[in-house]
């Protein structure tokens, strides 16, 4: 994890709603194939991750789970505008884990939920494969994704104490209740 970088986690017992992952209309919902490499490395380029190509991939491709890797489409240009990934994370501590990445979205296409859309579907199918310990990283200054995951019901993982600190600040800055008594503070 870097600097700035937080981890959060879901709540064990935390169901998804089929809802969270219907796409909007004028977009749909699929699974990775393995032509969509290209269009995949220049969202990631677009949304200010460069460098991504086949082998920066392969150690992901290992890790995602079968029909764990979700692309929303716009139909009418049938370009890939939103990503996310269902990836095994095992660690000594927990090792059946998974972890939500590579989340993005096109910039052109922001604000009409569709992060929510693939986070929902990976999630969904984390559960449906009998995940109970999920997390994700993403960096604190992301904060429309910040504010997505606290919706989604994700909690701030407060590992080391020093996040206490980070995380108040987030949540100064996305206007949302400070309520460190409820999140969790271990993996175990």
């Amino acid at each position: 994890m870097n600097q700035d970088q937080v981890q959060m986690l879901w709540p064990e017992h935390r169901q998804v709603s089929p809802s969270l992952y219907q796409p909007p209309k004028g977009y749909h919902l699929r699974t990775f194939h393995p032509s969509d490499s290209p269009n995949y490395f220049r969202l990631m380029e677009q949304v200010g991750w460069p460098g991504w190509d086949d082998a920066k991939l392969r150690p992901w491709l290992y890790r995602i789970l079968p029909d764990g890797w979700f692309m929303l489409v716009e139909e009418k240009t049938s370009d890939i505008v939103a990503t996310c990934m269902a990836t095994h994370d095992p660690t000594w501590q927990v090792p059946f884990c998974g972890e939500v990445g590579w989340t993005a979205a096109h910039p052109a296409h922001r604000g009409k939920g569709l992060g929510t859309v693939v986070v929902g579907a990976v999630m969904a199918r984390f559960i449906e494969a009998g995940y109970t310990r999920i997390h994700l990283y993403t960096e604190e200054w992301r904060y429309a994704a910040l504010k997505m995951y606290l919706k989604l019901g994700f909690v701030p993982y407060l590992d080391p104490p020093q996040s206490i600190d980070q995380w108040q600040r987030i949540c100064s800055e996305l206007d949302w209740p400070f309520t460190p008594d409820k999140w969790v503070d271990s993996l175990e």
